[in-house]
């Protein structure tokens, strides 16, 4: 048990870089689109850019080395946020504003493939606070640690994210990017916020998304540098310093050579739910739950559980399904190492 949850977990960070490095280097490639419309330089090119620089920045020592990062991460999220949530507004109540159109698939089986596939994307966005909580909780006293902690998480995600997406839905309807900057800079007409607002906001976005990248890929170091690292020796010792530069230094290179060669970024947010944090945040808790402390089986905590673990277990399943699904389906609209991010 304690190695598929390793497993999960080193399978979810390497989803959640893979998916910081394409945004990181989708946000450069808009800045840079937006300079020189005509550019030769493609999206792949700004990812390579966006991973040069993670390996470099990915030589902090300790997931201790990141809190001052983390901080600043916090303002970013929040001033993005506040950016994106005006400019929103001000394109839905212009005279240019967009067309919207909220309606729904017309097929019935694609509109539960996609509510499954939604369901996934959410479980990704809410489960994240749990794995930097995972690695800062090993050391005692966990229970306060994690509880401050995902408090701290759900409050900066209600803060962040929901405005974010209802202004976005709300304006753009079933015409919203992924990245909604894209969306607020169309590629025909002109931009429908002030282009130093939307600047700013990709500023932020790209720094917020180094900030992730950082914390998500530290917990991978860890678990790594567990089996290549001398305890014995000092942090910045030979023995353990050119490891941690060949070990992190590949796995950059390997989140960046997916990202470049598969630029699917909700797609692989699907994924990366169903099949990570969707058994990590309600299935696994609920299974150690009833082996750890064994509730009678006539108990209510002992049933509740159970029906915790099959109700998800079930999404999990289907939300997989579904995301592979959209991913085969989205797989006709480009080609390796495309200049485009598809939704």
């Amino acid at each position: 048990m304690f190695y598929f949850v390793i497993f999960i977990q080193t399978a979810i960070n390497t989803g959640v870089g893979i998916g910081a490095i394409l945004l990181a280097g989708e946000c450069l490639q808009i800045m840079y689109s937006s300079l020189y419309p005509d550019g030769p330089l493609k999206l792949y090119e700004f990812i390579a850019m966006v991973t040069v620089v993670m390996i470099v920045l990915s030589q902090l020592p300790t997931f201790h080395s990141l809190r001052h990062i983390n901080l600043a991460s916090l303002f970013l999220s929040l001033g993005y946020t506040s950016i994106v949530v005006g400019a929103c507004i001000h394109a839905g109540l212009s005279k240019n504003a967009p067309s919207r159109d909220y309606s729904l698939e017309s097929s019935g089986s694609a509109r539960v493939f996609s509510a499954f596939t939604s369901i996934s994307i959410i479980a990704a966005i809410f489960g994240n606070g749990i794995l930097p909580e995972i690695q800062a909780t090993l050391a005692p006293p966990a229970t306060g640690k994690m509880v401050k902690g995902l408090l701290m998480c759900y409050t900066v995600i209600v803060l962040t994210f929901y405005p974010a997406a209802v202004s976005g839905y709300w304006t753009f309807g079933n015409k919203s990017n992924s990245n909604i900057i894209k969306s607020l800079m169309p590629d025909e007409g002109p931009s429908l916020a002030p282009t130093w607002v939307l600047g700013l906001g990709v500023i932020f976005v790209l720094l917020q998304l180094f900030a992730i990248g950082l914390v998500y890929s530290q917990v991978a170091y860890e678990i790594m540098e567990k089996k290549s690292a001398d305890v014995k020796q000092g942090m910045f010792s030979k023995r353990n310093l050119i490891p941690r530069l060949i070990l992190r230094t590949l796995y950059m290179i390997f989140c960046g050579f997916m990202a470049a060669m598969l630029p699917f970024f909700g797609d692989i947010n699907g994924v990366v739910g169903a099949v990570g944090f969707i058994p990590l945040d309600f299935v696994l808790p609920m299974l150690l739950y009833n082996m750890t402390y064994k509730p009678p089986r006539s108990s209510l905590t002992y049933w509740v559980n159970l029906s915790i673990m099959v109700v998800f277990s079930g999404a999990g399943l289907m939300g997989a399904f579904s995301s592979v699904r959209k991913l085969i389906l989205d797989a006709n609209k480009f080609k390796l190492f495309s200049s485009n991010v598809v939704d």
